[in-house]
């Protein structure tokens, strides 16, 4: 047995007639005739009953056909991942992201990736940091943008670059009139933060034990746009990353953001894949494209304003 015998039942079963599937196969119609009958010995079962007039498949013949269908698209697919895994760049990347930094990051990389990367199908997932970590073990995702350190043995990190936070304090807040911040400054403040399950919150709980901070009780927020809106609307104070409060991203009315005397606080960015992966070395290069990009937006003349511009009012 091998596959063009299985392409052959296949043709036969699409076209129902010798020779029209012969033709499809560009092979004669004695050559497409004999294999089948081999087949059938091979297996030891009739596949085919044959009628003056038209051909028809016994039940036997239905399943084999199944199951030669089944065959030829695996033997597909393995022909299309080894291509792929030979030409990476003319692929499909599965790439993970955590909810604080996708919607603010990719807008920026996806359009650069697509132009250094043309041939390229970007399959993006966005989830929290655990779950990313999950896919890429378990194979269903190829790499992963996270916060360093994962501390998985299986998993490479790649450093991409340093996001600083801000403070956003309501704008009557009394550290909303400081052009600058110290961390200890937060010292006696309380925080709102996210829910369990969000990188972002643990590195808040890292920032407010370093300054003798606490969290805000009575309140976790299900995601960064919701902590925005609550620091406008009077609230409390948070951290927000920097990226989170860069153009394109519009400046929300009634915030006022501080910036962190140096050293700030900030999370390390990496891009994360198995050490095992064929494709280490492609995703090398889809490392440096953001992390030059990266570099660039977080360069001094890209910081965010610190307030927004006035609402009008008819």
């Amino acid at each position: 047995m091998n596959l063009r015998d299985l392409q052959y039942l296949v043709a036969l079963d699409e076209h129902r007639h010798f020779g029209r599937a012969a033709a499809a196969s560009f092979v004669s119609q004695p050559t497409l005739s004999t294999q089948i009958r081999k087949l059938e010995d091979e297996l030891g079962v009739i596949l085919i009953e044959r009628g003056p007039r038209r051909v028809m498949f016994t039940r036997a013949g239905e399943l084999m056909v199944a199951h030669a269908r089944r065959i030829l698209r695996e033997v597909q697919a393995m022909r299309e991942q080894a291509r792929r895994l030979s030409d990476p760049e003319s692929g499909t990347l599965r790439l993970g992201i955590f909810p604080t930094l996708g919607p603010y990051l990719l807008p920026h990389v996806i359009p650069e990736l697509h132009r250094r990367f043309p041939r390229l199908e970007l399959l993006l997932v966005e989830e929290k940091t655990h779950e990313v970590v999950a896919q890429l073990l378990d194979g269903r995702l190829d790499a992963g943008l996270l916060a360093m350190p994962i501390g998985q043995e299986r998993l490479h990190e790649e450093y991409l670059f340093t996001e600083p936070f801000y403070l956003a304090a309501p704008e009557h807040h009394p550290l909303a009139e400081r052009s600058a911040l110290g961390v200890s400054e937060l010292g006696g403040e309380s925080l709102l933060l996210l829910e369990d399950g969000h990188c972002l919150r643990d590195q808040a709980l890292e920032v407010c034990a370093s300054a003798g901070a606490s969290e805000r009780s009575g309140f976790r927020a299900t995601s960064l746009e919701t902590l925005r809106q609550m620091v406008a609307a009077d609230v409390g104070i948070t951290l927000l990353p920097a990226l989170a409060v860069m153009p394109p991203v519009p400046p929300t009315p009634g915030i006022r953001l501080i910036p962190f005397e140096n050293p700030p606080p900030a999370r390390k960015i990496a891009l994360v894949w198995r050490r095992t992966s064929p494709i280490a070395e492609f995703l090398r290069r889809i490392a440096t494209v953001v992390r030059e990009l990266a570099q660039t937006l977080l360069d001094s003349e890209h910081r965010p304003p610190t307030t927004a511009p006035p609402e009008f009012k008819p």
